[in-house]
């Protein structure tokens, strides 16, 4: 049979699409991944074992009753880590027992690619098809495609695979392309990760771990083997990632035996629940984890490891909201960083905005940028332009981390900023309408290396991120002002609610001969003085509160309330916080930016960083829009004026055409 050529993931895309038409009627089209992805996988394989399957089947026979471990020779004759010892192929199958044929096809392969099929169910996929009348037409049509690595790229598998999720899977997930990673943006990363290392990629015997947390298809490791390989680099790379999704990790799977790695070093799982990788450094990390994901069905786990191992583990400085788990990751990757005194780690992740500044001083997520910040592991942050991802346009940021900074960058931070930086697609894929060409990598890249100020560029200090949450309080200035509404009132409050008939009615006859205002503390005072008394019962401080709460109303006229001990008595209504940067006296801002506008504040003291012991909670945040905003004055007023007399004229026009 006469394969076809395929060159790049358009024409496999298309190739699918046709393909996919027949299994319409038979099949809803939120099943076609399942069944169209494992058939993909398996003509990949067939077209790479190809050239030397002969050779596989020739030892195959000589070997396979003299009781050797066939896993330890066959993989030498087919020149990969996996092979297969049928004499099948999808072209050979046959049309009248084509699914007992297959299923002993793939049960010919090496341990590592049968548990590929497996995780795809694909044994439930070949009865279905047969049942359906479908599987040889099937089987026939892939089998006339070249899909080995020389026609089709990785990459463009991958790309093929991506658009089978975004258009199979929209239906049922409309996330579906949210969390595929552009290749302009793995790019973009995986350089910014990897150029500081290229002199040292020169070097000869070196070995590079590289790993990913959410690995997907691989997209990131396939580009940095790419990246290293283009610097003329003989590096050996070690590859490792983790993907909770089993049809995706069996993608993964392929590619990685495919081109020669061992596949056993990429798990399957949750990440953040069950780290397979636990005791594992890395040189390079990499990722691009989903945004905005509940992590609580990891919750359990991620809090007993955070309270088992703090510190050595990977949550020690704290734990984002349920909401959004993205921090976790790159928790996990800062975690996994090769030790300096190994040559150290740098990391890249693609994040939301939301980690940069979500939660207040004291939160989980102010304490992870914090121990971040203090730890001196943030080396740059970037920011991308809007519309850059399949299936969301809100903005994104690439982190890039380190625990072997340069000396110029000790205790310093690079914010990039590429609002403006991006190049408009000809087609949009989804909402991604902007793309970034090689040479604006380069051109970031290179800015990024640079370390100047300019302005897509701007250095900050550590600690210019941290400030200090201050608690203000002002002292409650009120009396007692006793009514005949506010008396009726008393029936609503709980503590009243809980006297008897008899004692209710004497507080009544109380307060209905005591009308008038009464200082603040009068409360307290008649509660005291009738305590036990006839008809008044056991009366207490519960009961004086609750009398406080009804009668108490607020005189800026009166003269603070003061506790037993003398204290000032702070009006929670009026409570209220002030963010001092970090390093500035709290005093000296508290009378420069406070009291010149409220006399009376004063600094709550017994409200302190529980790290620091110093007075107010210490929070980090980072605000992009903050260091980049660009003021644009307002248009003149009599160019506003204009524009609006014409619309008015074409409005008026509009309406005259519509009367005749």
């Amino acid at each position: 049979m006469e394969t076809t050529k395929t060159t790049d993931s358009i024409n496999l895309s298309n190739f699918i699409w046709k393909i996919a038409n027949d299994l319409w009627g038979d099949f809803k089209h939120t099943d076609f991944a399942r069944i169209v992805i494992p058939l993909l996988l398996l003509r990949r394989l067939e077209c790479v074992l190809e050239p030397t399957k002969a050779k596989v089947l020739a030892e195959y026979e000589k070997e396979k009753d003299s009781g050797i471990d066939l896993n330890l020779i066959l993989p030498s004759f087919s020149g990969l880590p996996f092979y297969n010892t049928s004499q099948y192929s999808l072209e050979t199958l046959g049309g009248t027992k084509t699914a007992p044929n297959l299923e002993e096809y793939i049960s010919k392969f090496s341990a590592n690619v049968r548990v590929i099929f497996e995780e795809f169910g694909f044994a439930n996929t070949i009865h279905e098809l047969s049942k359906a009348r479908l599987l040889y037409r099937m089987t026939s049509q892939f089998a006339a495609i070249d899909l080995h690595p020389d026609a089709v790229s990785d990459r463009d598998l991958s790309n093929a695979y991506e658009e089978l999720i975004r258009q199979f899977a929209a239906s049922i997930n409309e996330k579906a392309g949210e969390f595929m990673t552009p290749k302009d943006v793995v790019h973009l990363a995986t350089k910014l990760v990897l150029a500081p290392d290229e002199a040292m990629f020169q070097e000869s015997g070196l070995i590079r771990t590289v790993y990913d947390p959410a690995c997907g298809l691989l997209g990131f490791i396939t580009d940095a083997i790419g990246v290293i390989r283009e610097m003329g680099s003989t590096a050996e790379i070690v590859p490792f990632g983790q993907e909770l999704d089993p049809r995706t990790h069996a993608m993964a799977l392929t590619a990685m035996l495919i081109q020669g790695f061992k596949s056993e070093n990429i798990k399957q799982g949750s990440t953040l629940s069950n780290d397979q990788l636990r005791d594992h450094k890395f040189h390079y990390g990499l990722a691009n984890p989903p945004f905005g994901i509940k992590w609580e069905k990891d919750k359990a786990a991620v809090e007993k490891e955070q309270q088992e191992l703090g510190y050595a583990g990977r949550f020690g400085p704290g734990l984002p909201r349920v909401s959004d788990g993205s921090m976790l990751f790159l928790m996990t990757l800062v975690s996994k960083m090769e030790r300096p005194e190994n040559g150290g780690g740098r990391v890249g992740i693609v994040l939301s905005g939301s980690p940069l500044f979500t939660g207040d001083a004291g939160s989980g997520e102010s304490e992870i940028r914090r121990w971040l910040l203090e730890q001196d592991l943030v080396e740059a942050i970037i920011a991308l332009p809007t519309d850059m991802f399949f299936n969301t346009g809100i903005g994104t940021y690439v982190w890039i981390l380190s625990n072997h900074k340069e000396m110029r960058r000790k205790d310093k931070v690079q914010l990039i900023n590429l609002a403006d930086t991006w190049t408009s697609m000809r087609k949009s894929e989804g909402t991604k309408r902007r793309y970034l060409t090689h040479t604006q990598i380069d051109d970031v890249v290179r800015l990024y290396e640079g370390f100047r100020r300019g302005k897509h560029c701007k250095i900050f200090n550590t600690t210019d991120f941290a400030f200090r949450k201050v608690a203000i309080k002002r002292p409650l200035k009120a009396k007692l002002s006793i009514t005949k509404e506010r008396i009726k009132a008393l029936y609503e409050n709980k503590a009243f609610q809980k006297l008897d008939e008899t004692q209710q009615a004497a507080w009544v006859d109380f307060f209905r001969a005591s009308l008038g205002d009464h200082d603040y503390h009068w409360a307290f005072d008649v509660v005291s003085a009738n305590n036990k008394q006839a008809g008044f019962g056991k009366t207490g401080k519960p009961l004086a509160n609750a009398f406080v709460a009804v009668f108490m109303e607020r005189d800026e006229e009166a003269e603070p309330v003061l506790d037993d001990k003398g204290q000032v008595v702070p009006d929670t209504s009026l409570n209220d916080t002030e963010s001092v940067p970090f390093g500035t006296k709290v005093e000296e801002y508290f009378a420069q930016e406070v009291l010149p506008h409220v006399p009376d504040a004063f600094i709550d003291y017994s409200v302190r960083d529980p790290k620091d012991g110093e007075v107010g909670l210490v929070g980090y945040e980072i605000n992009f829009n903050r260091y980049f905003y660009k003021y644009v004055p307002p248009r003149p007023l009599h160019e506003i004026d204009a524009d609006l007399k014409v619309s008015e004229a074409r409005i008026q026009a509009l309406l005259a055409e519509v009367a005749e």
